[in-house]
Protein backbone atom coordinates (compact mmCIF):
# COMPACT_ATOMS: atom_id res chain seq x y z
CA UNK A 1 0.00 0.00 0.00
CA UNK A 2 1.30 3.20 -0.58
CA UNK A 3 1.12 6.65 1.19
CA UNK A 4 -0.79 9.22 -0.02
CA UNK A 5 1.55 12.39 -1.43
CA UNK A 6 0.97 16.12 -0.69
CA UNK A 7 1.30 18.62 -3.17
CA UNK A 8 3.04 22.37 -3.35
CA UNK A 9 5.03 20.75 0.08
CA UNK A 10 1.75 20.76 2.39
CA UNK A 11 1.21 17.97 5.21
CA UNK A 12 -1.20 15.54 4.64
CA UNK A 13 -4.41 15.70 5.74
CA UNK A 14 -5.31 13.95 8.46
CA UNK A 15 -8.49 11.50 8.32
CA UNK A 16 -11.74 12.45 9.38
CA UNK A 17 -12.56 13.01 12.87
CA UNK A 18 -8.91 12.54 13.67
CA UNK A 19 -7.14 15.16 15.91
CA UNK A 20 -4.92 17.51 14.26
CA UNK A 21 -1.69 18.54 15.68
CA UNK A 22 -0.23 22.46 16.00
CA UNK A 23 2.80 22.88 13.45
CA UNK A 24 4.48 25.63 13.41
CA UNK A 25 4.29 27.79 10.55
CA UNK A 26 6.38 30.72 11.12
CA UNK A 27 7.84 33.20 13.53
CA UNK A 28 9.21 36.47 13.57
CA UNK A 29 9.12 40.03 14.90
CA UNK A 30 8.91 43.03 13.69
CA UNK A 31 11.18 44.52 10.84
CA UNK A 32 14.65 45.56 12.44
CA UNK A 33 15.43 48.77 10.52
CA UNK A 34 13.81 50.68 13.86
CA UNK A 35 16.93 49.81 15.80
CA UNK A 36 19.27 51.66 13.34
CA UNK A 37 19.19 54.63 15.59
CA UNK A 38 19.84 52.65 18.36
CA UNK A 39 23.36 51.45 16.43
CA UNK A 40 24.35 55.00 15.34
CA UNK A 41 24.00 56.03 19.40
CA UNK A 42 25.72 52.96 20.04
CA UNK A 43 28.81 53.75 17.57
CA UNK A 44 28.55 57.56 18.37
CA UNK A 45 28.75 56.63 22.02
CA UNK A 46 31.74 55.07 21.67
CA UNK A 47 33.53 57.33 19.16
CA UNK A 48 32.50 59.96 22.27
CA UNK A 49 34.00 58.10 24.80
CA UNK A 50 37.12 56.54 22.82
CA UNK A 51 38.07 60.44 22.29
CA UNK A 52 37.57 61.91 25.68
CA UNK A 53 38.74 59.16 28.29
CA UNK A 54 41.59 60.82 29.19
CA UNK A 55 41.17 63.70 27.93
CA UNK A 56 38.37 65.82 29.95
CA UNK A 57 38.86 68.89 31.53
CA UNK A 58 39.90 69.40 35.36
CA UNK A 59 36.05 69.05 37.16
CA UNK A 60 35.24 65.77 34.77
CA UNK A 61 36.97 62.36 36.16
CA UNK A 62 36.83 59.50 33.55
CA UNK A 63 34.36 57.46 35.90
CA UNK A 64 31.46 60.21 34.94
CA UNK A 65 32.23 59.82 31.50
CA UNK A 66 31.94 56.50 31.48
CA UNK A 67 28.84 56.29 33.78
CA UNK A 68 27.18 58.68 31.60
CA UNK A 69 27.87 56.67 28.87
CA UNK A 70 26.55 53.33 30.38
CA UNK A 71 23.13 55.13 30.88
CA UNK A 72 22.79 56.70 27.25
CA UNK A 73 23.69 53.02 26.11
CA UNK A 74 21.28 51.66 28.45
CA UNK A 75 18.26 54.13 27.33
CA UNK A 76 18.57 54.29 23.75
CA UNK A 77 20.28 51.11 22.67
CA UNK A 78 18.95 48.25 25.66
CA UNK A 79 15.42 49.58 25.98
CA UNK A 80 14.47 49.57 22.45
CA UNK A 81 16.36 46.29 21.60
CA UNK A 82 14.84 44.56 24.79
CA UNK A 83 11.23 46.08 23.26
CA UNK A 84 12.00 45.08 19.88
CA UNK A 85 13.18 41.63 21.31
CA UNK A 86 9.96 41.24 22.98
CA UNK A 87 7.42 40.75 20.39
CA UNK A 88 6.89 38.05 18.75
CA UNK A 89 4.66 36.73 16.24
CA UNK A 90 3.62 33.19 15.90
CA UNK A 91 2.13 32.00 13.12
CA UNK A 92 0.78 27.83 13.87
CA UNK A 93 -2.00 25.74 11.89
CA UNK A 94 -4.48 26.75 14.33
CA UNK A 95 -3.65 29.91 15.48
CA UNK A 96 -2.01 33.62 14.85
CA UNK A 97 -0.48 34.65 18.61
CA UNK A 98 1.04 37.72 19.50
CA UNK A 99 3.38 37.53 22.69
CA UNK A 100 4.51 41.34 23.80
CA UNK A 101 6.28 42.15 27.01
CA UNK A 102 9.71 40.83 28.48
CA UNK A 103 8.89 40.69 32.14
CA UNK A 104 5.39 40.80 31.76
CA UNK A 105 4.17 39.44 29.12
CA UNK A 106 0.60 40.03 26.99
CA UNK A 107 -0.60 37.28 24.61
CA UNK A 108 -3.63 37.52 22.35
CA UNK A 109 -4.49 34.84 19.76
CA UNK A 110 -6.73 34.58 16.78
CA UNK A 111 -7.84 30.99 15.48
CA UNK A 112 -7.84 30.63 11.95
CA UNK A 113 -11.09 28.59 12.04
CA UNK A 114 -13.36 31.32 12.65
CA UNK A 115 -12.04 33.24 9.75
CA UNK A 116 -11.21 37.04 9.42
CA UNK A 117 -10.15 39.31 7.34
CA UNK A 118 -6.65 40.50 6.37
CA UNK A 119 -5.82 43.86 5.55
CA UNK A 120 -2.12 44.88 4.39
CA UNK A 121 -0.98 48.26 4.15
CA UNK A 122 2.69 49.34 3.11
CA UNK A 123 3.50 53.08 2.93
CA UNK A 124 6.35 53.71 1.03
CA UNK A 125 9.43 53.02 3.59
CA UNK A 126 7.66 49.93 4.00
CA UNK A 127 7.86 48.58 0.42
CA UNK A 128 11.33 50.14 0.22
CA UNK A 129 12.40 47.49 2.70
CA UNK A 130 10.02 44.89 1.75
CA UNK A 131 7.60 45.08 4.92
CA UNK A 132 4.32 46.03 5.45
CA UNK A 133 1.59 46.10 8.22
CA UNK A 134 -1.45 43.13 8.17
CA UNK A 135 -4.57 43.73 10.28
CA UNK A 136 -6.64 40.66 11.22
CA UNK A 137 -10.17 41.53 12.17
CA UNK A 138 -13.03 38.68 12.81
CA UNK A 139 -15.67 41.44 13.40
CA UNK A 140 -15.66 40.12 17.36
CA UNK A 141 -12.54 40.44 19.02
CA UNK A 142 -10.04 43.66 18.56
CA UNK A 143 -8.04 43.99 15.61
CA UNK A 144 -5.12 41.73 15.69
CA UNK A 145 -1.92 44.44 13.99
CA UNK A 146 0.94 42.43 12.99
CA UNK A 147 2.95 45.94 12.38
CA UNK A 148 5.76 46.33 10.51
CA UNK A 149 6.49 43.12 10.08
CA UNK A 150 9.38 41.42 7.00
CA UNK A 151 8.10 39.37 3.97
CA UNK A 152 4.13 41.21 4.50
CA UNK A 153 3.14 39.88 1.55
CA UNK A 154 4.75 36.22 2.03
CA UNK A 155 2.77 36.54 5.38
CA UNK A 156 -0.07 37.60 3.93
CA UNK A 157 -0.13 34.40 1.64
CA UNK A 158 0.70 32.08 4.58
CA UNK A 159 -2.23 33.56 6.30
CA UNK A 160 -5.33 33.08 3.62
CA UNK A 161 -4.12 29.66 3.31
CA UNK A 162 -4.39 28.51 6.96
CA UNK A 163 -7.43 30.26 6.95
CA UNK A 164 -8.91 28.47 3.89
CA UNK A 165 -7.82 24.97 5.32
CA UNK A 166 -8.89 25.43 8.75
CA UNK A 167 -12.29 25.84 7.26
CA UNK A 168 -12.27 23.31 5.37
CA UNK A 169 -10.91 20.76 7.81
CA UNK A 170 -13.88 22.38 10.35
CA UNK A 171 -16.35 21.91 7.10
CA UNK A 172 -15.32 18.52 6.80
CA UNK A 173 -15.33 17.38 10.17
CA UNK A 174 -18.66 18.98 10.53
CA UNK A 175 -20.15 16.37 8.66
CA UNK A 176 -21.04 12.73 9.93
CA UNK A 177 -18.90 9.76 8.82
CA UNK A 178 -20.44 7.22 6.26
CA UNK A 179 -21.54 4.22 7.58
CA UNK A 180 -18.40 2.13 7.72
CA UNK A 181 -19.11 -2.13 7.68
CA UNK A 182 -20.52 -2.72 10.64
CA UNK A 183 -18.61 -5.12 13.55
CA UNK A 184 -19.87 -8.58 13.91
CA UNK A 185 -20.00 -9.71 17.64
CA UNK A 186 -20.35 -13.23 18.14
CA UNK A 187 -23.08 -14.50 20.01
CA UNK A 188 -23.09 -15.09 23.66
CA UNK A 189 -23.00 -18.98 24.94
CA UNK A 190 -26.30 -19.18 27.06
CA UNK A 191 -26.20 -18.97 30.96
CA UNK A 192 -26.09 -22.33 32.61
CA UNK A 193 -29.51 -22.96 34.21
CA UNK A 194 -30.00 -23.20 38.28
Amino acid sequence: MTQPTSYGGRPLTPAPGAPTPELLVARFRAHARRLAWSALVLIAVAAVCGYFYGNLPAPFENWMLLAGAALVVLLLVVLPYLAWAGHVYTITTRRVMERRGVFAVKRRELAHVRGYTLKVHRGLLQRVWGAGTITLTNGVDEPLRLANIPSAELVHEALVDQVEVNQILAHRDAQPLPPGPQPTVPPRPPLPQV
